[in-house]
């Protein structure tokens, strides 16, 4: 009996080729991006608050992401040496991950910087270095 696929093993080897060669290769795009140019995480600002994150009365609407939010509250000194990696980075006055949840709230509907923001979180309570959490963000979300 002749089977009927339309994946031959030629075509399956070379999707598998394909995926092997964007893992390895993924990481060291991602490394050669910040080193050719692209901007790096920022510099923590000293003495940076919450203060500015938006509060829970304007997460009436966005219920879904307000753990996000308060995750961010507690740790605005972490979060603001991150880089968003959703383009965030191209709004007039974005320093910061902390800015995704500042003024306009992106992070009201982007689940990037929702994700990002939550990963640090966890990162963070589990004891990581800012240096550790940046890693983790730039491996999933770089």
């Amino acid at each position: 009996m002749k089977h009927s696929s339309n994946c031959s093993r030629r075509h399956f080897l070379a999707a598998c080729c394909g995926v092997a060669a964007v893992g390895v290769a993924g990481p060291l795009w991602a490394a050669a991006r910040v080193a050719h140019g692209d901007p790096a995480h920022p510099t923590p600002r000293p003495g940076i608050t919450a203060a500015r994150v938006l509060p829970d009365s304007e997460l009436v609407d966005y219920s879904s992401c307000q753990s996000a939010f308060d995750a961010i509250r507690e740790i605005p000194q972490i979060v603001d040496g991150i880089r968003c990696h959703c383009g965030c980075a191209e709004i007039p006055g974005f320093y910061s991950l902390l800015s995704c949840y500042e003024g306009a709230g992106m992070a009201r509907i982007c689940e990037i910087c929702q994700g990002q923001g939550r990963l640090a979180a966890r990162l963070h309570k589990a004891g990581k270095t800012l240096d550790e959490i940046r890693a983790s963000v730039d491996a999933r979300y770089g």
